[in-house]
């Protein structure tokens, strides 16, 4: 059963994920291939995904926060400052890290939503269409 609309052009989304657990990216990967994303691309080294996110800005990124060397903190504020500043760029943390501080820090440094682990794939996916949508409507908008 598909859990987010038949849509071509936003399945055709760049999905660029990161987190140092390679589970946790299996998991990524298998759900939205499953709905018929082709293009997801997985790191389980940050600095691999920051070289990846210079050479081609994904159209959404999932971000664990709690991950050695590189963290998804530092990540984040990377991701940012690479994006213009008349773009719209999701970024949808998955994170473990269930405290406040956590979630209002990845929030002030630009990450769009946050979401627990262990979270729900059905949520994941949608919460995913949601913010890829709003990117489809704001590139509209600005009539790109």
């Amino acid at each position: 059963m598909r859990i987010i609309p038949e849509d071509p052009v936003l399945k055709s989304a760049m999905i660029l994920a990161v987190d140092d657990e390679p589970a946790n990216l299996s998991l990524v990967d298998r759900a939205f291939r499953r709905e018929g994303f082709n293009e997801v691309v997985t790191f389980l080294n940050p600095a691999e995904a920051l070289t990846a996110f210079a050479d081609r800005t994904p159209d959404l990124v999932l971000l664990d926060l709690m991950m050695p060397g590189i963290d998804g903190y530092e990540l984040l504020e990377s991701f940012r400052r690479l994006t213009a500043p008349n773009d719209y760029l999701p970024i949808l943390v998955l994170t473990a890290d269930s405290t406040m501080n956590a979630r209002l820090r990845a929030l002030s440094l630009g990450a769009n939503d946050v979401l627990l682990k262990p979270y729900d794939v059905a949520e994941l996916l949608m919460r995913s269409w949601v913010l890829l949508d709003t990117r489809r409507r704001f590139r509209t908008a600005l009539g790109g």
